[in-house]
C-alpha cells in the first residue's frame, strides 16, 4: 500500500487533470440518463398484471389511459373538445357518450344507465386511451398538452398525470436537494475541522465522486426518480466520513513528518487498508437492497454501492491531489475547530453507564412494537401536495362520480355475449363497484354487436381480447379495494380462467404482496452480509450479534418515533431504511468495539478500555453522524415529494439514533459481555501488534 500511495503522490497533477476531464463523459451521460417517473414499473414482468399491461398495449394499442372530467359545457362543446384532444398526439382515442350514441344507433335503444355513467349534474366524464405506456416522454408530453388545451375547467385523472406532476416537481427540486445538502455539510465540516478550505476540497471531491457515479447510471440505461434525487446526497452522506479519516491521517502525519509528501504518502496508505475495510459493510446494505423482487431495490442499491466504491478511490486518489496542491490556501485559511471533549463525557456516561444500559434496553419493548405497527402507504399520489393537478383531479373524481380508480379487464374476445353481460352483472354487484362497461353493457339486449361500425367495436374489442373498464369508488391501496380485486377476479376466473384484471389498483395490490416479502429478504440478506463482515473484521464470533443488535435495536428506535408521532410511511421506506441505516452506521459500533479491542490487548482492565475506547471514538462518531445528519435533514424539510423527503428525514434520525445508542449502550455491553468477547476471539497476536506504541495512534480512526 505505501508503494501504491507514494505513486499516487508522485503522479497527483496527472491524476487531478485526468479527474477533471472525466468530468466531460460523466456530464454527457448524466444529461442522457432517461428518469423513470412510475414506481409500478419496477413490478416483476411475469406477474398477471404486467402481462395484461403487455396485452392491452400489442392488442389494442392502448397502453396508458386516463378518466377525464369537464365541467361546465355543453354536450356540443364536449363534443369539440374531445375532437380536439383526438388530435393530441399519442392520444388513442376517447370514450363518451357520443362514441356510439353519435353513430347510427338510435339514443332509445342505449341502456338509459349509458348516458348517466358519463354525466353527472354540469360534469361530464371521457375515458382517454393513449397508444405509448404511463411513464413515458411522449406520454407525459401528451398530459400537458391535454391540459394546455382544455383550461381550468377541466381535470385529468391518471397515473401517467401523477407521473407527470412527480417529474415536474422533482426536476424543479433536485438542484436545492444538492445546494442545501452542501451547505448544510459544509457547515458541520467547517465547525469541526482545522481550516475553511478543507471543507471545499472535500465537497469538490465527493462532489467528483458523485458525477462520475451519476454519469456511469448511463450503462443502466435508465433510473428512477428516488435513485436520481437521493443518489448525490446519500453518497455524500455516507462517503463524507472516507475524506475525513484522510485529512485527520494526514495532520497526524504532519505533527512527525515536516514533509508533506511523506505525510500523505503514509495516510494514503493508511486510508486504503482501513476505508477499503469500513466501506464494504455500507456497500453490503446497498447490495442487499439488490435481493429485491420489486426492481426498484436493484436500481438504487447498484447505484449507490456503486457510489460508495467511486467514493472510495476518489478519496485515495483525487483528494490527496487536491490537498497537496492547494496546501498553502490551507494554512492560509487555519482555525480553531470546535472540539468534543470526549473524555469527560467519557467519563460521565461511565459513572452512569448502568443506569443508561437499562434505559436503552427497555426501550427494546415499545420500540420492537411501534416498529411492528408502523403505518404505511402504497397510493403514490399521497405523496405528491394537494396543490398538483393530478392530485386535485383524482379529489374530483371521487366527489363528482364516487370513482376513485378504474381497473381493466381483458377477456377472451370469444366468451358468449349471454355469459359476459351475466359476468358484469355480478361484478356491478361487487361492493364498491360503481359499474362495469364493455361492449355487451353499451349495446344492452337489443343492438346486436355487428350493428356497430368496426372503429367502434375496436375500442373494446380486439381479436383475441374484449376489454372491460370497472369504475371503483375505493381508493387504491385500500384493504376495501383489495377485498374488492380478489372478488373481482374470482367471478372473472369463472367465466373465463385466462382473463386477467389489470390497472394501477390490481398492479399496487401485488406491489403490496411482493414488498412485504421483499422486506423479510432484505433484512436477513443485509444482516447476514454485515455480521459476516464485522466477524472477518474484529475477529470474533460474539462481538457480530452484539453490534448488529445494538444497531437494530436504533433501527427500531427510529422508525417506531414514526408509529408514536402518527406519521404515515411511504412503503419503500419501511424496506429500504432499515438496511441503509444498518450498513452506513454500524461503523460507529466497530469504530468503538476495534478501539476496545486494542485497549484490553494493550492490558488495560475492561473498565478503563471501555472508557478510553469511548473518549477516543467519541469525536469521530459524532462528527461522523452529524455529516450524515446535515447531508439528510436539509433535503428531508425542503422536498414537497413526500417519498424522498420520508426517506432524508429517517436517514438523518436514524444516523442521530444510531449516535446516541452507540455511545450510550455500548461501553455497558462491554463491560457486562467482556469475558464472553475475550472467549469468542481469535487472532491476538495482530491485535497486541495493533496496540504498539505506534500503531496505537495509527488506528484511531479505524474503521
Amino acid at each position: 500500500m505505501k508503494a501504491v500511495a507514494r505513486q499516487i503522490v508522485r503522479f497527483r497533477i496527472p491524476i487531478l487533470m485526468l479527474s477533471i476531464l472525466l468530468l466531460i463523459p460523466s456530464a454527457f451521460g448524466y444529461l442522457r440518463i432517461k428518469v423513470n417517473y412510475d414506481i409500478l414499473y419496477y413490478l416483476p414482468d411475469d406477474i398477471e398484471t404486467m402481462e395484461g399491461q403487455d396485452i392491452l398495449l400489442e392488442d389494442f394499442g392502448k397502453g396508458a389511459y386516463a378518466m377525464f372530467i369537464v365541467e361546465g359545457m355543453t354536450d356540443a362543446q364536449i363534443s369539440r373538445l374531445k375532437n380536439q384532444l383526438e388530435q393530441v398526439e399519442h392520444v388513442d382515442n376517447i370514450i363518451w357518450f357520443d362514441s356510439v350514441a353519435d353513430r347510427s344507433i338510435p339514443q332509445e335503444l342505449l341502456p338509459e344507465a349509458y348516458y348517466e355513467l358519463f354525466h353527472n349534474g354540469d360534469a361530464t366524464l371521457m375515458a382517454l386511451f393513449f397508444d405509448t405506456t404511463t411513464s413515458e416522454d411522449a406520454t407525459m408530453d401528451a398530459v400537458e398538452e391535454i391540459r394546455a388545451i382544455a383550461g381550468e375547467q377541466c381535470f385529468l385523472s391518471s397515473m401517467s398525470a401523477i407521473v407527470t406532476d412527480t417529474r415536474n416537481l422533482v426536476e424543479e427540486e433536485l438542484p436545492m436537494y444538492v445546494l442545501v445538502a452542501v451547505l448544510l455539510s459544509c457547515l458541520v465540516l467547517a465547525a469541526t475541522m482545522d481550516s475553511w478550505m478543507a471543507p471545499v476540497l472535500f465537497i469538490l471531491n465527493i462532489g467528483m465522486a458523485i458525477i462520475y457515479n451519476l454519469g456511469s447510471n448511463i450503462i443502466q440505461g435508465e433510473i428512477s426518480f428516488i435513485t436520481m434525487a437521493l443518489a448525490a446526497v446519500l453518497q455524500l452522506g455516507v462517503t463524507m466520513d472516507y475524506s475525513i479519516f484522510l485529512w485527520n491521517s494526514y495532520r497526524e502525519r504532519q505533527e512527525g513528518c515536516p514533509d508533506k509528501e511523506e505525510a500523505m504518502t503514509s495516510a494514503i496508505a493508511l486510508t486504503i487498508t482501513s476505508v477499503a475495510g469500513s466501506s464494504l459493510t455500507t456497500v453490503a446494505g446497498f447490495i442487499a437492497l439488490c435481493f429485491m423482487t420489486f426492481t426498484l431495490g436493484m436500481d438504487l442499491g447498484v447505484v449507490m454501492a456503486k457510489g460508495v466504491v467511486l467514493g472510495v478511490i476518489c478519496c485515495v486518489t483525487v483528494l490527496p491531489a487536491l490537498i497537496l496542491t492547494f496546501d498553502r490556501a490551507i494554512h492560509r485559511t487555519a482555525h480553531h475547530p470546535l472540539q468534543l471533549n470526549g473524555q469527560r463525557l467519557a467519563d460521565w456516561i461511565a459513572r452512569h453507564s448502568q443506569v443508561l444500559a437499562v434505559l436503552l434496553l427497555l426501550l427494546w419493548v415499545p420500540a420492537l412494537y411501534g416498529y411492528q405497527h408502523i403505518q404505511v402507504y402504497y397510493n403514490l399520489d399521497s405523496s405528491l401536495p394537494d396543490y398538483l393537478p393530478s392530485v386535485q383531479a383524482n379529489a374530483e373524481l371521487s366527489d363528482r362520480f364516487a370513482m376513485s380508480t378504474v381497473h381493466l379487464v381483458l377477456a377472451d374476445s370469444d366468451l358468449v355475449g349471454k355469459d359476459v353481460r351475466t359476468m358484469l352483472d355480478e361484478m356491478g354487484e361487487v361492493d364498491g363497484v360503481q359499474f362495469a362497461l364493455g361492449l355487451d353493457s353499451l349495446l344492452g339486449w337489443q343492438v346486436p354487436e355487428e350493428f356497430l361500425p368496426d372503429e367502434v367495436t375496436g375500442l373494446l374489442k380486439s381479436e383475441d381480447w374484449q376489454l372491460i373498464l370497472i369504475s371503483s369508488e375505493y381508493q387504491v391501496a385500500s384493504d376495501e379495494v383489495n377485498e374488492q380485486i380478489e372478488a373481482l377476479n374470482e367471478i372473472l376466473k369463472r367465466y373465463d380462467p385466462t382473463g386477467m384484471l389489470i390497472g394501477e389498483a390490481p398492479c399496487t395490490s401485488d406491489l403490496i404482496t411482493i414488498t412485504d416479502q421483499d422486506f423479510k429478504t432484505v433484512s436477513m440478506v443485509s444482516i447476514g452480509a454485515i455480521f459476516v463482515i464485522i466477524l472477518l473484521v474484529l475477529r470474533s464470533v460474539f462481538l457480530p450479534m452484539l453490534l448488529v443488535l445494538v444497531i437494530e435495536l436504533a433501527i427500531y428506535i427510529n422508525m417506531s418515533l414514526a408509529f408514536y408521532t402518527g406519521v404515515t410511511l411511504p412503503f419503500i421506506a419501511s424496506i429500504v431504511i432499515g438496511t441503509i441505516q444498518l450498513g452506513s452506521t454500524v461503523d460507529y459500533a466497530i469504530l468503538m468495539t476495534n478501539r476496545y479491542q486494542l485497549e484490553r490487548s494493550a492490558g488495560q482492565d475492561k473498565r478503563q478500555a471501555a472508557t478510553n475506547a469511548l473518549a477516543s471514538s467519541l469525536p469521530s462518531i459524532v462528527t461522523s453522524a452529524l455529516g450524515f445528519f446535515a447531508a439528510t435533514i436539509g433535503v428531508g424539510v425542503y422536498s414537497d415529494v413526500d417519498l424522498i423527503s420520508s426517506l432524508c428525514v429517517l436517514m438523518a434520525r436514524g444516523a442521530i439514533v444510531s449516535m446516541v445508542v452507540v455511545v450510550l449502550l455500548l461501553p455497558t455491553l462491554y463491560l457486562l459481555c467482556d469475558g464472553v468477547i475475550q472467549k469468542t476471539g481469535w487472532g491476538k497476536k495482530a491485535i497486541q501488534e495493533m496496540a504498539s506504541p505506534n500503531a496505537d495512534e495509527t488506528r484511531r480512526f479505524t474503521r
